[in-house]
């Protein structure tokens, strides 16, 4: 099951970018409520391998299960 980031906790840091082996997490258009810049994950291409949720400095920003209701996917 892919993981997920919560679109509202993310702070823009991208650590999860770098850290992905499949390039399934790309940036978000414009800024969440907090302000901060953020990024989604494409849950057709994720793997499940986690490095995502163990490289982020954010807690709560990375779920561990697909929870389209948390984060915005652009279309």
């Amino acid at each position: 099951m892919p993981h997920t980031i919560v679109t509202e906790t993310c702070e823009g840091i991208a650590d999860c970018v770098d850290a992905c082996p499949v390039a399934c997490i790309h940036p978000g258009p414009g800024k969440n409520m907090k302000g901060t810049d953020w990024y989604w994950i494409d849950f057709t291409t994720c793997i499940d391998c986690g490095i995502c949720l163990q490289v982020c400095p954010i807690e709560g920003a990375i779920v561990p299960e697909e929870r389209p209701d948390l984060q915005k996917t652009p279309e």
